[in-house]
């Protein structure tokens, strides 16, 4: 039989934002469409752009690319492990 302790702690949402904060940056593909719900605070853009969202690992967002490479060159430069969402 083995004898192995199982931690039955429960992480919450917050917790789990918490991992990775500082070290992990998300890149997430987006049409200009979508940018005023993540980015509040930009500038209106042309719609039906493809652009690129580095977003931390709590889910703030860091910075608007528009390339793929723009974006992640930008979240090296800040120390930032790259991890791509779909």
């Amino acid at each position: 039989m083995n004898n192995l302790i199982h931690d039955t702690t429960r992480l919450d949402h917050a917790d789990l934002a918490q991992m990775g904060e500082g070290q992990v940056a998300y890149v997430k593909p987006m049409s200009s469409d979508e940018v005023t719900r993540l980015f509040p605070g930009a500038p209106e853009l042309q719609p039906g752009l493809d652009l690129f969202a580095v977003i931390s690992a709590s889910g703030a967002p860091i910075l608007l690319a528009d390339t793929r490479d723009a974006a992640v060159a930008n979240a090296w430069a800040n120390d930032l492990e790259t991890v791509s969402l779909h």
